[in-house]
């Protein structure tokens, strides 16, 4: 005889017919695990107390002669009370049909009518059971998707400076944040355009929902469409299955396009089709999507490249800098430099276990006087080095290696002292000349080195002429502490 398999539930039956009770659990014990029952409502307090109960079936009236439903409505409450995630089924006679839909406004789920058929209580409490299991599931959808926001807003980076060009990018930002106005952040690399998008969306009302980063210049042309704006099953070889886009996977949130620059005029033509429409079409389906974003993009391009319409699409340009702001260079931002490096000394003290090490005067005159063509990100990576490498308290202008790139006095820099020099710069091989030490681990050095200085920093820029990906590119540049 092949052995019946029940299903996993927790059922109890509260009426105060002893015979309901019996039928009721001699048929559901045939389905379900485990079946309860109680013919005292007033015990209900202590059984859910001690049980995890999936679905309650509660008679609407105890008592000879009662018929108003009045009892059912009072226990139905206590219930949803003391544990409002129990499925609550009512039992009734025929004549209490109306008293049981009004139950069902006040949070029951379904009713049962007295003289029951067997293959509709089974039904019924069957599809409670699935609609408690639905409602777990996504109650665990909710709680991950919150965790999954907090996760892609939370970041350990602060932002740092109380220089009058920090200031004004401030209250740009508070400004424009609590706006849906599209935001284009201009900079050079590393002076912390994802930090700033990052404090818009903090600073929005999207807070609650997803902040969502996109690195343009990481997503080769014949798989753009897909990443942004996702693809249906079979579009393409290799589509095994639906996929969604960054698009609709920051809705409600913040969309953060960075390398927005690097975009070749074809793909901006599609970008700006779908930010114009509000819709997004994925590949393989003919149904248009709309979806809600807050788009904020950014670009070290300069500005005045941008304005050239044979490099990027004005209209593009058009939609996407309602609000405009510049990150200014590290070399602009005075003595900020001295207040970031000492934030990164406690992080990297901290880190690897350090006493605390501090800045001696000749450093931070060094510091003021250095160009730092690699803006906040270079000074992080000279820091952490720093860190590790001093074998003193005071960290030395030495620690920093400070030479290895051509130091500028910016004119917001303040001196420390009037004797205070610019670091010498260093002989490498921009003059085609060969260091005198044929290392390879030097002339790679030398070579990055040379043309992060050709392009500015710009990253893209430097790796393709390099021969490297970027990912590649910023993996040397860790490697040799640029």
């Amino acid at each position: 005889m092949k052995k019946v398999v029940k299903e996993n539930a927790h059922i109890l039956i509260v009426d105060d017919d002893e015979d309901i009770l019996v039928a009721g659990k001699l048929l559901l014990k045939r389905k379900f695990s485990q079946v309860d029952i109680c013919n005292r409502p007033e015990q209900l307090p202590k059984l859910l107390e001690q049980n995890d109960y999936d679905v309650l079936l509660l008679d609407m009236n105890f008592g000879p002669g009662e018929s108003s439903g009045a009892q059912g409505f009072h226990w139905l409450s206590e219930v949803k009370r003391l544990k409002p995630e129990v499925i609550v089924v009512m039992i009734t006679a025929h004549g209490g049909v109306d008293v049981a839909v009004e139950a069902i406004k006040k949070g029951a789920t379904d009713f049962i009518a007295k003289p029951w058929h067997n293959e509709k209580v089974i039904a019924t409490v069957s599809t409670a059971l699935e609609l408690k299991r639905t409602r777990q599931e996504s109650q665990s959808l909710k709680v991950a998707n919150q965790a999954l926001v907090q996760a892609t807003v939370s970041t350990n980076d602060t932002i740092i400076g109380q220089s009058a060009a920090m200031q004004h990018v401030h209250s740009l930002v508070s400004r424009a944040a609590p706006t849906d106005a599209n935001v284009l952040i201009l900079g050079e690399n590393g002076t912390g355009k994802e930090l700033i998008a990052r404090d818009i969306h903090q600073q929005s009302a999207r807070r609650d929902h997803v902040f969502l980063s996109v690195d343009l210049g990481a997503i080769s042309e014949t798989l753009f469409e897909s990443e942004l704006f996702g693809h249906k099953k079979g579009a393409f070889t290799g589509a095994n299955q639906d996929r969604i886009g960054k698009i609709k996977a920051a809705e409600g949130g913040t969309l953060f396009l960075d390398e927005i620059g690097n975009l070749p005029l074809h793909l901006q033509a599609k970008l700006l089709t779908v930010l114009e429409q509000r819709k997004v079409t994925p590949l393989g389906s003919n149904t248009e999507e709309p979806f809600n974003v807050r788009i904020v993009a950014a670009t070290n391009v300069e500005k005045s490249k941008l304005a050239d319409e044979n490099y990027f699409r004005q209209d593009l340009l058009f939609r996407l800098n309602t609000v405009e702001i510049t990150l200014p260079a590290l070399r602009e931002r005075g003595l900020d430099i001295i207040d970031i490096a000492n934030h990164f000394i406690g992080v990297y003290c901290k880190k690897y276990q350090k006493q605390t090490l501090t800045l001696a005067q000749s450093t931070q005159q060094a510091m003021l006087a250095y160009a730092w063509p690699g803006n906040i990100r270079a000074l992080r990576h000279a820091v952490e080095r720093a860190v590790i490498l001093s074998e003193h308290s005071e960290l030395a202008a030495d620690d920093f290696q400070l030479t290895n790139h051509a130091p500028q006095h910016s004119s917001t820099a303040p001196a420390l002292s009037p004797e205070a020099k610019p670091i010498p710069r260093e002989t490498g091989i921009g003059q085609g000349q060969l260091p005198d030490e044929l290392n390879l681990e030097v002339i790679e050095k030398m070579a990055i080195e040379q043309a992060l200085r050709k392009h500015k920093y710009n990253i893209s820029h430097s790796a393709k002429e390099l021969g490297l990906t970027r990912a590649a590119l910023y993996r040397r540049m860790e490697k040799h502490g640029l």
